[in-house]
């Protein structure tokens, strides 16, 4: 992950070949400096791992018997392209030269919450300690290997084939290739077959154009786990997958909660507009000049090489454009879908255009699951309704509706998706219906480098609300996929050059067509026009109320869509999403930043923090409808200035991200042997978090109280005592009225000030009842009262803690909300909030956003007592009453 300046010339051929995780295009308008906070840890991390020279860690497991296991992904094979002064230049030793998927053998996580059950591995200071994967005790043993023979020798692990069973390679055809085939593993992860978890099905993504997700039977037994590689199954060789049009550069995943793998295509290649530009700024311009992305070229012939042509028209005028790179491929998935091969071109890649099966650009960039994964044959099914993006990563709660995902690249999204029912309760995964939801970054810190007042990342909480951006079902959005399956290359040549079928395709007749799609844009895919009219709608008439012929634009081109509609789309490198997987409310979903510079680090926009090429990790606490509200920072990467004293033992660039069942979080790097380390191997790093206390967040009725719980969310070494205040930040909202202790708490002392702004409260646990690896210890319960409306967070202060072995026991806290006011409308989801702090309720129905749904719910439920009795919350137009105008002044606010 270089700097601009030194990888421009570079990311093309690294992007490409490495096929994995992608470097942004680093802000040449932000100075690096040395940035406080960077690096630093709110709890501490330990290095349990680190992989071969060239070698990502990604794709890790940790087995119910607490085994762990990970990729060896693009692992370096020749010489070292770089001379780091011990490490001299020689290839990793075998078998850490070839990419694969392995295990630790003998070690197994405890689950205890503490980081002693490993010993920390040592910084790699030879060329034989770089040239291999180490952990501190334990051998990383090979279950399966890319390329192995499987299927009795007709197929290869990992490696896709045509129709007809040819290997889609570079051997076989002329184009261009995402990586070379089965060079990048990734995700993995484990289905079990019996109850004990020792038999099942490994799947893995392997992360190239054409994709793959391979299965493979594993067991353990006597302490070793072992693979069965001849029975492995290549999915994209299945049919059902290749029905839906195959699949492309599958990253990372998740284990749904219903015991399937979901497998997320890393789509770089949807950028419409580059970096930070708009759809809306291209119709401005009158021209796509300076601002269009990679993916107005997807079925031009030769498709990858359309950034040295728009070099070539525009010379010195030329730009960037985003994602192109990530065409490379597009040709060999055609023909793995089984295309016509064009001619050979003396080995240059050929224009001559596809023109009979070609991949539909809308068919790539989604979450794909693995339906039936045990059966001879698995289902897969995209979820086309949770949008089109270059998916590093999904994370689905355990509510079974909630998903959260992770768009790897340069101004980039995280997105929601929240379905109606239940995911598995459909019958059919085409009939799942919900809403997908981008973010928007509301607090004034975040944004304050324009007044002179740029923060440290380490030091800024960032506030989000979600911006729905519409409502589908999965069949409805296949349907308008469906519309653009017959666009092949010929149509890119007939629809903007003078050209027919059959004539010859000229350097001409491509630069004709190449500047069409510039300054008019691709005819053959949804048009700007659409996309700019859909946002005009949507401003007018809320997501619900477009026109029924663009309801598929936010689902198909989400980050255009999301972008025009002022969401914060300004996340650089976005690859790491992940929860426990019984996580709940109170619980932590983990967000991994892998660079934090760029949009997010600019003068513009929603996100103006200083610059930290290392990255940041997130976690946002899951409220009670599985809503992530705050993400704060709880480990910072280091300054790429920063010594090797500072950078040698600091997590630099954060890849996946996996949450164990003891709330431990595996960090996997992706680096690039950059930084200012004194090593080159990318590691893997184990986070364990501080104790958190927090107060859960409440509703209260004005006039009325109601009681929140103060607790710890884990005690790995037990709890001897604590002393903390909680206290309203605004008491006229909420107060304090009274606070009680657990009577299994020995020693206790509370007071609450005469005008209810504190509760002060010391507690010990003489008994030793909080034992070691307490879990959600309750320390008190408060009374609030509702005393005004509108909201107030509640804070915790942490003044000082021991456990039971006398050591000061650190402590993080995070502030709960109080909402007082009216309650639930009938027919709304639960009490009305009022989302600005302005005193009145736009959020009717009581699901946490202002949207048209509350316009229609105050306008059928006008005359009921609930919206009668409490006049003030719902006189938007400020005149002392209640009338029809308020329900037209709420519905302009939207």
């Amino acid at each position: 992950m270089v700097d601009c300046n030194r990888r421009n010339l570079m990311r093309a051929t690294v992007a490409a070949a490495l096929g994995a995780s992608v470097p942004g295009v680093a802000s040449a308008d932000v100075e690096e400096t040395d940035t406080p906070g960077a690096p630093s840890v709110s709890g501490s991390i330990k290095r349990l791992s680190h992989t071969a020279f060239g070698a990502e860690v990604t794709g890790p497991f940790v087995f119910e018997n607490g085994t762990l296991l990970y990729s060896l992904q693009h692992p370096s094979r020749g010489t070292r392209g770089r001379d780091f002064s011990n490490a001299g230049a020689k290839a990793n030793q075998p078998p850490y030269d070839r990419a694969g998927v392995g295990y630790f053998e003998g070690f197994s996580f405890e689950f205890d919450g503490d980081n002693d059950d490993f010993e920390e591995v040592s910084i790699p200071r030879t060329v034989e300690e770089q040239g291999q994967v180490r952990s501190a005790d334990h051998e990383f043993v090979m279950l399966a290997q890319a390329r192995e023979p499987i299927q009795g020798g007709d197929e290869r692990l990992g490696v896709t084939q045509t129709p007809d069973g040819t290997d889609v390679t570079r051997e076989n055809f002329d184009g261009t290739m995402y990586g070379a085939a089965a060079t990048n593993p990734d995700c993995n992860q484990f289905v079990p077959t019996n109850d004990d978890g020792t038999e099942g099905y490994l799947f893995t993504n392997w992360e190239n154009s054409p994709g793959n997700i391979t299965r493979v039977p594993i067991s353990y037994e006597d302490g070793a786990w072992e693979a069965d590689v001849d029975e492995a199954l290549n999915l994209a060789n299945t049919e059902p997958l290749r029905e839906q049009g195959g699949t492309r550069i599958n990253c990372y995943g998740n284990l749904t909660p219903w015991g399937t793998m979901l497998s997320a295509e890393e789509n770089y290649a949807h950028t419409r507009v580059s970096l930070k530009h708009t759809v809306g700024d291209v119709v401005e311009n009158g021209s796509g000049q300076g601002l269009i992305g990679g993916c107005q070229f997807w079925n031009r012939p030769n498709p990858s090489e359309c950034q040295n042509a728009v070099d070539d028209l525009y010379g010195d005028e030329s730009w960037t454009l985003q994602g192109y790179w990530a065409l490379d491929g597009v040709e060999f998935l055609a023909y793995q879908l089984g295309a016509e091969p064009v001619a050979r071109d003396n080995g240059e890649n050929p224009t001559e255009p596809i023109s009979d099966v070609y991949p539909n650009p809308y068919r790539y960039g989604y979450f794909v699951d693995v339906r039936q994964p045990t059966a001879e044959t698995p289902q897969p099914v995209k979820y086309w309704v949770m949008g089109r993006a270059a998916w590093e990563c999904p994370d689905v709660m355990s509510d079974e509706r909630t998903v959260y995902g992770a768009s790897d690249g340069d101004s980039k999204g995280i997105y929601k998706f929240v379905a109606d029912e239940p995911i598995p309760s459909y019958d059919d995964p085409m009939d799942v219906a919900g809403t997908l939801y981008a973010p928007k970054i509301t607090n004034d810190a975040a944004s304050a480098a324009e007044a002179g007042e740029r923060k440290s990342p380490a030091d800024v909480t960032l506030s989000l609300e979600w911006i729905p951006l519409g409502h589908a079902t999965n069949r409805e959005v296949e349907s308008w996929i469906a519309e653009y399956d017959d666009v092949t290359q010929a149509d890119y040549l007939a629809a903007h050059a003078d050209w027919s079928e059959g004539d010859e395709v000229t350097p001409e007749v491509l630069a004709e067509a190449d500047q069409t799609v510039v300054e008019e844009g691709n005819q053959n895919y949804v048009s700007r026009e659409e996309i700019v009219e859909w946002a005009q709608q949507y401003e007018q008439r809320g997501p619900d109320g477009v026109d029924e012929d663009l309801r598929k634009v936010p689902f198909i081109e989400t980050r255009a869509a999301a972008k025009e509609i002022g969401a914060s789309i300004e996340f650089n490198k976005a690859e790491g999403v992940d929860s426990r997987d019984d996580a709940g409310p109170g619980d932590y979903v983990y967000f991994g930043i892998s660079e934090f510079n760029d949009a997010m680090a600019d003068d513009q926009g929603d996100l103006q923090l200083d610059r930290v090429d290392g990255g940041v990790v997130y976690r946002g606490r899951l409220d009670a409808d599985y809503d992530v509200s705050r993400l704060e920072p709880v480990v910072v990467g280091p300054d790429f200035t920063d010594p090797a004293g500072d950078a040698d033992d600091s997590l630099r660039n954060v890849d996946n991200v996996y949450v164990m069942r003891d709330d431990r979080v595996l960090l996997c790097e992706d680096g690039f042997a950059e930084s200012g380390r004194s090593y080159p191997n990318d590691c893997l790093y184990v986070y364990e978090p501080n104790p958190v206390v927090a107060a859960d967040s409440v509703a209260v009725r004005g006039g009325e109280t109601a009681e929140t719980d103060v607790t710890v969310d884990r005690t790995p070494e037990g709890l001897a005592g604590a002393e903390l205040t909680v206290s309203p930040s605004d008491a006229a909202v909420a107060s304090i009225e009274d606070v009680s202790v657990p009577e299994s708490f020995g020693l206790v002392e509370t007071s609450v000030s005469d005008d209810g702004g504190r509760a002060d409260l010391r507690v010990l646990d003489v008994d030793d009842a909080v034992g070691d690896g307490g879990a959600d210890v309750a320390l008190a319960t408060l009374t609030l009262s509702g005393d005004g409306t509108g909201t107030t967070d509640l804070e915790v202060s942490v003044e000082s803690a021991t456990d039971d072995d006398g050591d000061a026991l650190s402590a993080d806290t995070t502030p709960a909300v109080v909402v007082v006011g009216p309650p639930a409308v009938p027919g709304g989801r639960g009490a009305p909030t009022d989302p600005d702090g302005d005193g009145r309720y736009e959020d009717v129905n009581g699901n946490g956003r202002l949207d048209f749904n509350d316009v229609v719910l105050l306008f059928e439920q006008f005359d009921a007592d609930a919206v009668r009795l409490n006049e003030a919350a719902y006189d938007f137009n400020e005149n002392g009453q209640l009338e029809f105008d308020d329900v037209v002044e709420l519905y302009e606010e939207i």
